[in-house]
């Protein structure tokens, strides 16, 4: 998922005194403001020492201007602090499209109770894509039921990018009952069949594979059987790859 960055992170620090809308627009084109790549890469090389001096220092700058605020933010989407909670919730109606994307992130580095209607807000009506995406990412930490209903929603409705994030959310939120799981699997199963973006179809397999033990028989089966539809006559590499993972796992279990 990860695309070559063409800017440093000095030159689009520089840039962001610019109007929220254009910057908006050049996104797609300053994609290493995406905090979502640091938060894949946890440092478990850092000792409490230095985390608590990097917390201390990120609080502080979250009070600054505008750059020292997102320097801030990509902190807290490494490290976990509930002191942040405060200064974080603030910054998800920011006009700045790239503060509100940081913040959500780092919301999802640091899940707070408070910041789930406003999250559920962003996913449904920001503007912004890359917002809704970081927001779709972000509620996978969530564990209430009220994120699953509009997660459904995003993966039905919205872009790929938003919808690919939506389909893993899903997992996590379908995990936390039964009756979650069913909900989700529902849709995961219909998206499988008609998007048409192959990543987004794989990341419904996977999810549909980590929700497999608490699907009833018939979806089981129906999960199945479409895993070896699409592996015996689709030709996207992508796809056939996670179906037949899917398969070793759910048939190997069985």
């Amino acid at each position: 998922m990860t695309e070559d960055w063409e800017k440093s992170s000095d030159e689009i620090l520089a840039n962001l005194a610019i109007d929220p809308d254009v910057l908006a627009k050049e996104l797609a084109a300053e994609q290493d403001l995406d905090p979502l790549e640091e938060i894949d890469k946890d440092d478990f090389s850092a000792n409490n020492y230095e985390v608590e001096n990097e917390c201390k220092r990120a609080l502080q700058l979250l009070k600054g201007n505008k750059e020292q605020r997102i320097q801030g933010l990509r902190i807290f989407c490494e490290y976990r602090d509930k002191r942040a909670f405060p200064l974080l919730l603030p910054l998800l109606r920011e006009p700045c499209p790239v503060e509100r994307m940081s913040a959500v992130y780092a919301l999802g580095r640091n899940p707070c109770p408070e910041a789930v209607d406003t999250l559920l807000d962003l996913l449904k009506n920001d503007s912004n894509a890359y917002v809704r995406r970081a927001t779709a990412w972000s509620l996978a930490n969530y564990g209430d039921e009220v994120v699953v209903e509009p997660l459904i929603n995003a993966l039905k409705n919205d872009v790929a990018a938003v919808r690919l994030w939506a389909s893993s959310s899903l997992a996590e939120a379908g995990a936390s009952s039964p009756e979650n799981a069913q909900r989700v699997s529902t849709q995961l199963l219909i998206s499988l069949r008609i998007d048409n973006e192959p990543v987004v179809r794989s990341n419904c397999i996977w999810s549909l594979s980590r929700l497999y033990e608490l699907l009833n028989e018939a979806i089981q089966k129906e999960f199945i059987q479409e895993c070896q539809r699409i592996y015996k006559f689709e030709d996207e590499p992508t796809l056939i790859d996670e179906c037949k993972l899917a398969l070793e796992a759910v048939l190997g279990a069985n």
